[in-house]
């Protein structure tokens, strides 16, 4: 049921952006409208299904206009649907406004006079606070574009924020999913405690993610300053990480990363760990998974799983100091080792060596498997793109 339910809303609330309106009333109308539009065209990786929305017509049942300052906060506390966009600048290029919309179903929804809708313009607060309305409703809210984010909804309730630049945004779900289109805010923090998380675009800024229970992550590109995303059961998927510090967590869950850049600290308890592309300093520990890492370019590298495997990628070019050790090491014959030595003890073997004449003390890998295997082959980077025929 709630699959269902926030798939619905995901797909009427898509992803366009909307035209240059004359008032709210149009504004509203035309989102509205929008919602009974799908795709069912192919879809970029990482992006929201477009799904039609089946069922009775859905239309404005409530709205509000109301003066605000460009910078301030918005406040909201609802069990339903929220959507929260930027302000057109040519329809209001005072950024002066904010736009509030219910949509519902034919016939309207329950509980809408509990809806309040207030500005303190004391605080530059502003504040839509539900308890009672139809958890199928869908709120739509425009915002300056400089407006904070301080969001939390219950049960089911999804919330999408698109198009944001903002000091602070705080989106807090129960079961709903939590979706950041092309954010940038000095601080981002996001909590679910059974929803998912999808970060589309660009999410910029010091970020803080966290998903409970079997909750997934799935973001297509992460840049800041500071970057903490981490798990409990579920997997933690990245496309790009960009980041000075990023430590990325799941209990159980697998993690999945793309291209990273920075220093990276990744852990695992008992799922694996997969990294298409390593550019910088790395350190990756599972206790029962399998670590799979292509180094493309580094500074000093550390994989360790205590009961299962690692494998490590490298371009035939790259300068690094080696050290190897597991149940088993496998060099494969086509990478440059100088140097090599094998060292035999306590049912394990240690595999030291050079790669292109590298300084021992500036850049190293360290791949530790103590009841598994240490793989070590080459790899382009050509090759590391997984292009497909």
């Amino acid at each position: 049921m709630l699959a269902a339910c926030c798939g619905r809303w995901l797909g009427c609330l898509g992803l366009r952006q909307p035209q240059v309106w004359a008032g709210a009333g149009r504004w509203a109308g035309q989102v509205c409208q929008a919602r009974l539009q799908g795709s069912g065209g192919p879809r970029r990786l990482g992006s929201e299904p477009d799904i039609p929305t089946p069922g009775p017509a859905r239309r404005i049942l409530k709205e509000w206009t109301l003066r605000v300052s460009p910078f301030g906060r918005l406040w909201a506390r609802l069990p339903c649907h929220l959507a929260v966009r930027p302000l057109d600048p040519l329809a209001h290029p005072d950024s002066d406004r904010v736009l509030v919309s219910v949509c519902g179903k034919e016939g309207g929804a329950r509980g809408l006079d509990g809806l309040q809708v207030t500005y303190d313009a004391a605080l530059q607060e502003m504040a839509v606070v539900a308890d009672g309305i139809d958890p199928r409703a869908a709120v739509e809210v425009h915002v300056p574009l400089k407006f904070d984010l301080n969001i939390k909804s219950s049960g089911s309730g999804c919330v999408k924020v698109q198009n944001i630049e903002c000091d602070h945004c705080k989106i807090e779900t129960e079961q709903g999913t939590s979706t950041l289109q092309s954010v940038k805010s000095q601080k981002i923090h996001v909590l679910t405690k059974g929803g998912k998380v999808i970060c589309l675009g660009t999410v910029y800024g010091n970020i803080d993610i966290h998903a409970s229970d079997k909750s997934t992550v799935t973001i297509d590109k992460l840049q800041g300053s500071s970057v903490h995303v981490s798990t409990e059961d579920g997997l933690l998927n990245a496309n790009y990480l960009y980041s000075e510090s990023s430590f990325l967590s799941s209990a159980a869950g697998d993690i999945t990363l793309g291209n990273i850049h920075g220093n990276i600290i990744l852990q695992s308890e008992t799922g694996n760990i997969t990294v298409d592309s390593s550019s910088g300093c790395l350190q990756a520990s599972t206790h029962q998974g399998a670590i799979d890492v292509y180094v493309s370019q580094l500074g000093k590298v550390q994989l360790k799983s205590h009961k299962g495997s690692v494998i490590v990628k490298v371009p035939s070019s790259l300068q690094t100091y080696l050290q190897l050790s597991g149940k088993e090491v496998d060099v494969n014959p086509e990478v440059g080792v100088q140097e090599m030595a094998e060292d035999h003890k306590n049912d394990g073997v240690t595999v030291t060596g050079l790669m292109n004449q590298a300084d021992k003390h500036e850049k190293w890998i360290n791949a530790a498997a103590p009841e598994g295997t240490v793989s070590f082959r080459n790899q382009s980077w050509f090759q590391s793109l997984k292009l497909q025929d």
